[in-house]
């Protein structure tokens, strides 16, 4: 059996507006739990009271998200800049 070998690079990752992108999925995750709220009692009732608790669940990991990708495109930015030269 032969090793697979690629036939061509990869192409460079996408980038686009993260930071937005992940707030806007955060506030969906939260306006959903916020919708299903007034619900909890059917939800209790048939045994989906887990859809709630992954709306939440969603919209708790998201603030983690926006929190990772503030600080990526921080350092993103930082390495980006021009480092200062010594004069000796």
């Amino acid at each position: 059996m032969a090793k697979w070998t690629p036939k061509h690079e990869a192409p460079e990752p996408l980038e686009g507006p993260v930071i937005a992108t992940i707030t806007g999925g955060t506030i969906v995750w939260f306006v959903l739990f916020l919708a299903q709220l007034p619900f909890y009692g059917w939800f209790d009732d048939h045994g989906h009271l887990w859809w709630l608790w992954t709306c939440l669940a969603g919209g708790g990991l998201g603030l983690i998200g926006i929190w990772y990708v503030r600080k990526r495109d921080a350092a993103i930015k930082r390495a980006a800049r021009p480092q200062p030269t010594t004069a000796e």
